[in-house]
């Protein structure tokens, strides 16, 4: 795929399908001006508004920053290369792009339910089967990336605001800017660490390497906040909830106290058995070790209900045959910050194009709160989509 320069860059053409090309001017007037009152989300990599076309359509307009920059071209050519390529159900589909000398911008459907991470902590409360159903649509998202496209994509930024939900709170993976295509003859990339901070596996923050088991990881924290109805950054406020996310719910999981990770927005309407599954999946996809971690693939059978007890017995015989001449917690393994450093309370996102932000996360090791740390009446409400990065 080639972006062929004109010497009127003004009306450069860019061979990218049947993607719609936009004027900037046009996207200008939907926005009204890119106005602060039409943000719907801001991310490391630009800003994302409301938009209305000529013919109403409404539309979700992302402002790439720095676009005349060699790195927000960048940025702007893996993103409409990883979303023409990816086209599935459960993926946030593009609807067509702006280049200017000075600006890239990407138009995307409006999801008119918003975000998980805006829903989570929003009314009406998403019930238990609304939950189930974005678990799967998100893991069938995902599933297709990795294993269906060629060559695959590893989104890298796995995280409740980059679910959204559309009309029937059906859930759509978005938010390609992080993704890296990755050939079918590689395991894994290594780059500078880019992510959110709560959902990165502790392999890329180490080391910069990141494979589909990244994103793996990144999914069950997510299970664990639709579980929780917590953001993996924020946990630890209430008095019972002492160290890092992943550890609490290990911990939880062994005292067979379930009832206690469990959204209190639900009022207890929720089904056992299935809460008991979902958290061994998310267990599962959030091992220490990446070879340990379930492909897509299983965590979608897994969640349709094949496959799972036997990989939880296998997890649980291999956890009891290792040699422990010592413990090491999840926390003890990443990090020794305390639970209320201030990095952490800062929520602070390593999405971003700044190299800053990754430099200062690898020296100070803010690594302890990323693993240890629909069609319902819930659908109806909130119209605003958070498009965080």
């Amino acid at each position: 795929m080639q972006l062929r320069d004109s010497s009127d860059r003004q009306h450069e053409e860019v061979s990218l399908g049947n993607l719609r090309k936009f004027q900037f001017r046009e996207l200008q007037i939907s926005t009204n001006n890119f106005s602060n009152k039409n943000i719907l989300g801001k991310g490391g990599f630009g800003n994302v508004y409301k938009g209305i076309l000529h013919d109403g359509t409404v539309v979700a307009v992302k402002r790439l920053k720095d676009g005349s920059a060699s790195g927000g071209e960048i940025q702007f050519q893996t993103e409409v290369e990883m979303i023409s390529l990816a086209v599935h159900r459960n993926l946030l589909r593009l609807y067509g792009f702006c280049m200017t000398p000075t600006e890239r911008l990407l138009v995307y459907p409006h999801m008119s339910n918003g975000s998980v991470a805006s829903r989570l902590k929003g009314k009406p409360v998403l019930d238990w089967g609304t939950r189930k159903r974005i678990a799967l649509g998100a893991a069938r998202g995902l599933l297709y990336l990795h294993e269906q496209c060629d060559p695959k994509i590893i989104h890298r930024d796995v995280k409740a605001a980059n679910i959204l939900l559309d009309d029937y709170c059906e859930a759509v993976v978005g938010d390609f800017g992080l993704a890296k295509l990755l050939d079918h003859q590689d395991s894994h990339v290594t780059t500078a660490v880019r992510g959110t901070v709560g959902h990165i596996a502790p392999e890329y923050l180490s080391t910069g390497q990141s494979s589909d088991k990244t994103d793996v990881f990144g999914f069950g924290i997510l299970l664990l906040e639709l579980i929780t109805g917590q953001r993996a950054l924020e946990f630890g406020k209430a008095a019972n909830q002492k160290g890092a996310m992943l550890d609490w719910v290990k911990k939880i999981h062994h005292e067979k106290k379930l009832e206690m990770l469990v959204d209190k927005d639900l009022k207890g309407n929720y089904d056992r058995i299935e809460l008991e599954e979902m958290v061994q999946v998310a267990l599962l996809c959030t091992q220490y070790l990446p070879s340990h971690r379930p492909k897509m693939s299983e965590v979608v059978k897994m969640l349709e209900g094949d496959g799972l007890a036997e990989s939880w017995e296998a997890s649980q015989r291999a956890e009891a045959t290792k040699s422990k001449p010592h413990e090491f917690s999840s926390s003890d393994r990443y990090s020794d910050l305390t639970d209320d450093s201030s990095l952490l309370v800062q929520a602070m996102e390593l999405s971003g194009p700044s190299e800053e932000k990754s430099r200062v996360a690898r020296t100070h090791g803010i690594t302890n709160h990323f693993g240890f740390p629909e069609q319902s009446s819930a659908c109806s409400a909130l119209k605003q989509w958070s498009a965080s990065s």
